[in-house]
């Protein structure tokens, strides 16, 4: 019997003047591993010096997802065990980030599907974000004891008003015309003409934004428009508490967010919340630093362990937190989620 090889869970090509990769596990809908970042990472390194790549393309396999995040189960499993590769894979994914951010050439991400977490991480801080009708944007994080980070606290922090406020504490999902009105993504292009702008951007006969200029289509009726004046009024608040007692006072939409929260983990919505207003006065690299001392500390923490049991693991959907309320979540408490971690902190090169 022959034995077949696996196929690589990231694909990398070149073609003409583009360097695509395509991350290629669609039945965990793209999700991230450590060594599918190492692998980027070492394709976005070496296009820099290639003088024959002028865009980098980055896409999901599949039809379903982008990327929908890190692989959180297998997370849960190494700082269960106590391994060092639970901070590896945020040292390194984390890293990467920041490569997408200072990339020098035109990078084009196709956000065509779910797009989440560590998805996020891999586009949000690239040049051009190419939504679709078949887009699905959120950063669930506090649903599971977790923060948004992959420099998350960075870039909802300078989406207008506070609709980064609102999506890093609800976990809202937003679909492809509200990721243009957010300017999440840049442009939107039917998912049917994504093998087109592929083929344009391989030749490079014209300047890639003048490719997507070209294809750009109107994206449709965006709910988040008529939600603007609300969510700035609610979530401009400089804590939690404070938007939570806002939400408690205002209409049937403003109660149905109240009512999300209230089931969030308390720790993860103060230190979510305290990464934001940090984040929208840091760098890229002091926000993913700052990102990186919350998830080492989290480690040693209950919340991440009980939000992945109760949302993957045990699919109870009733996670005990603890604290389990924001008044338990002091300060002091929060603060201590930012020192320098044991292992030292985040660096680049």
């Amino acid at each position: 019997m022959t034995h077949t090889p696996a196929e690589p869970e990231v694909l990398t090509r070149r073609e003409g003047r583009a360097l695509f990769i395509t991350l290629n596990r669609p039945a965990a809908l793209n999700a991230l591993n450590k060594a599918m970042c190492d692998i980027i990472q070492a394709a976005l390194y070496d296009s820099i010096g290639d003088a024959n790549v002028s865009v980098v393309v980055i896409d999901g396999a599949g039809d379903r997802a982008f990327c929908a995040g890190g692989d959180v189960v297998g997370l849960y499993h190494l700082g269960r065990a106590g391994s060092p590769d639970f901070e590896k894979f945020f040292y390194d994914e984390y890293r990467m980030n920041q490569t997408v951010a200072v990339y020098p050439d035109d990078y084009v991400a196709l956000l065509d599907g779910v797009t989440m977490g560590g998805g996020v991480g891999l586009s949000i801080h690239g040049r051009y974000r190419v939504a679709t009708e078949r887009t699905l944007f959120a950063m669930p994080e506090t649903g599971i004891g977790l923060i948004p980070d992959v420099g998350g606290t960075h870039a909802l922090a300078r989406l207008p008003g506070f609709i980064g406020t609102w999506l890093a504490l609800t976990g809202a999902r937003l679909k492809g015309a509200d990721c243009v009105y957010a300017g999440i993504a840049t442009h939107y292009i039917p998912s049917d003409r994504l093998p087109l702008l592929r083929e344009l951007l391989a030749k490079g006969e014209e300047p890639v934004d003048q490719i997507l200029a070209t294809l750009d289509a109107p994206a449709g009726e965006t709910t988040l428009e008529a939600l603007r004046d609300a969510i700035d009024y609610h979530f401009a608040h400089d804590s939690v508490e404070a938007i939570m007692e806002s939400l408690a006072g205002g209409d049937d939409w403003a109660l149905a967010q109240h009512a999300i929260i209230a089931k969030m983990s308390p720790t993860s919505c103060k230190l979510s919340l305290a990464g934001l207003r940090m984040g929208r006065h840091a760098s890229i690299e002091e926000a993913l630093q700052n990102e990186y001392r919350m998830v080492c500390a989290i480690k040693h923490q209950h919340d991440f362990f009980e939000g992945v049991r109760a949302q993957l693991v045990d699919k109870d959907k009733s996670p005990k937190w603890s604290p389990a309320t924001l008044a338990e979540v002091d300060d002091a408490l929060v603060e201590s989620y930012l020192r320098e971690p044991d292992g030292g902190d985040l660096r680049f090169d």
